[in-house]
């Protein structure tokens, strides 16, 4: 126990999981403090258009394979074993690398109930939701969408 509260590993085989054609999402850990989860990408595979948050820190780390991240105004290449932390208002997007996979392990701090946004973004891509309900939901998941063309000409 850590301050009264019951700390337990989160199983791999037993972490509830979104899955869209391009990626899997492993969902280990949401409290106040941090949410984290495990995004496996096809090659290729686009994982989020250009955003930022007002609040949280999101940090990378590159499990396997290379992931492109629009940070700002550039475009880094992550691969195994590095980390990025995107600090709060700075625009950023990401996709695994051209003609590779990406095994990523998110953290966001602090944690802001993200993991109903990832099932909201698996209910839209199966149909199941408008997309108007992302949009709607900004201020309540700290994800709000920008225009880059930085990010529109990595992705041409």
């Amino acid at each position: 126990m850590i301050n009264g509260t019951p700390v337990e590993p989160v199983r791999a085989h037993e972490a509830e999981t979104c899955a869209d054609p391009s990626s899997v999402i492993a969902l280990l850990g949401e409290n106040a403090e941090h949410t984290t989860y495990r995004s496996s990408f096809a090659e290729g595979a686009v994982g989020a258009p250009a955003h930022f948050h007002t609040r949280a820190t999101e940090l990378f780390f590159v499990l396997d394979g290379a992931l492109r991240v629009l940070v700002d105004d550039r475009v880094v290449l992550l691969e195994q074993g590095d980390f990025l932390a995107v600090p709060p208002r700075t625009p950023h997007a990401f996709a695994a690398a051209k003609g590779r996979t990406a095994d990523v392990l998110f953290t966001f701090t602090p944690g802001l109930g993200r993991f109903d946004y990832l099932r909201l973004l698996g209910r839209v891509t199966r149909g199941e939701a408008d997309p108007a309900e992302i949009r709607a939901s900004a201020e309540r998941y700290d994800n709000h969408y920008v225009d880059s063309p930085v990010w529109q000409a990595e992705l041409a």
